[in-house]
């Protein structure tokens, strides 16, 4: 009897490779939510005398309350401490996100596909976990396998330590997760762990280039065949 076994090249597409996990940033990449954090910090800023102007935004956009608040305290030379700055952003920022949290375009509809796919995915965000916690119940808490906030690791993003400690709690390698991002402090963290990224910026600072960080300009254009080409070696095959 004649072997009648098809070569690889001929067996028929079973489907698109789709990325091991997703590792999702939440503020400004799934919610509208940097914004709401800029406006927080320059509040603060106008009350301590020293306005925020576009040198500032490294310094605030995509950094823990910490940081910021170190920056004001520097900057402004107040003689309020580095914690009851601190403190004030984070009761100011919760109670914004609170009253206003807003899906980024595609968003929803992206986590919706993966689970679908059943493609783990983890929400990774330097916000403390009183803010995460508020946009889970806005956004719903289903979509993610693992969520991690500021407090979860001893240092938060730029520091490869969030993305290293999501891909260890679902037990993968890393270089086998795509990593979603909007600012250049969330890509530092996810490309120091390994991980390729897709940048959709949510403001105008510049995004930082390499082999594994491609820029889209919204999550809408964005689909399962797109991540797993953009997850590379980590991509697998349902």
């Amino acid at each position: 009897m004649p072997d009648t076994a098809m070569p690889d090249s001929a067996l028929p597409d079973s489907g698109p490779v789709l990325p091991a996990a997703v590792l999702f940033d939440m503020d400004g990449t799934l919610v509208d939510t940097e914004q709401l954090w800029w406006q927080t910090a320059a509040e603060l800023a106008e009350e301590l005398h020293r306005p925020l102007t576009d040198l500032d935004a490294p310094e605030v956009l995509g950094q823990a309350v910490e940081h910021t608040a170190a920056h004001l305290h520097k900057v402004s030379g107040t003689a309020l401490s580095e914690a009851e700055l601190a403190t004030r952003l984070g009761e100011s920022f919760a109670g914004k996100v609170a009253a206003e949290t807003v899906p980024r375009p595609g968003a929803l509809a992206l986590l919706a596909s993966l689970r679908d796919a059943r493609v783990p995915t983890a929400l990774v965000s330097a916000s403390p976990r009183l803010v995460v916690d508020l946009v889970l119940s806005a956004i719903g808490r289903d979509w993610f396998a693992v969520t991690l906030a500021a407090e979860d690791t001893e240092r938060t993003k730029p520091a490869p330590d969030p993305y290293l400690a999501a891909a260890e709690r679902l037990g993968l390698d890393p270089a086998a997760c795509l990593a979603v991002e909007d600012t250049p402090t969330g890509v530092a963290s996810a490309t120091a762990a390994g991980c390729a990224v897709l940048a959709v910026p949510s403001t105008a600072v510049p995004m930082p280039r390499g082999e594994r960080i491609t820029l889209l300009a919204s999550l809408e254009q964005a689909d399962l065949a797109l991540l797993g080409k953009l997850a590379g070696a980590g991509a697998v095959r349902p």
